[in-house]
């Protein structure tokens, strides 16, 4: 067998969990979303419900022994794929280690768009 030189572990996708949160902080509601893009100013999730642009999420990223939690403001939901939805979240303030996590998520992400890019 080859060895593994990969810098991070590879994921058939990259998901995470969040929260809904409505404008005095109450849950909503709780799921999981896959990560259709990234950067470093918001992220575009396929939600599996319609989220009004009046809630925030809370994010959690876990990336190794890393986790943290980002919180962003629902700029669009509209029908995606399926019975799904393409859910787009600009993020608001973030502290240090959340902003490394997030890079190494970023980096994650595009390693598995090449990759999938390049397996077809």
């Amino acid at each position: 067998m080859a060895e593994n030189k990969r810098q991070y572990p590879r994921f058939e996708s990259l998901n995470l969990s969040y929260i809904c949160l409505d404008e005095n902080g109450t849950l909503v509601r709780q799921s999981m979303g896959r990560t259709l893009n990234v950067s470093q100013s918001g992220i575009c999730l396929e939600t599996c419900f319609e989220i009004d642009s009046k809630f925030m999420l809370s994010m959690t990223l876990a990336l190794e022994e890393d986790l943290v939690d980002i919180r962003g403001r629902i700029i669009y939901c509209r029908p995606g794929s399926k019975e799904n939805f393409e859910t787009g979240v600009e993020f608001v303030k973030m502290d240090d280690k959340s902003r490394l996590v997030l890079e190494k998520f970023i980096r994650l992400f595009k390693e598995y768009e090449m990759e999938r890019e390049n397996n077809g």
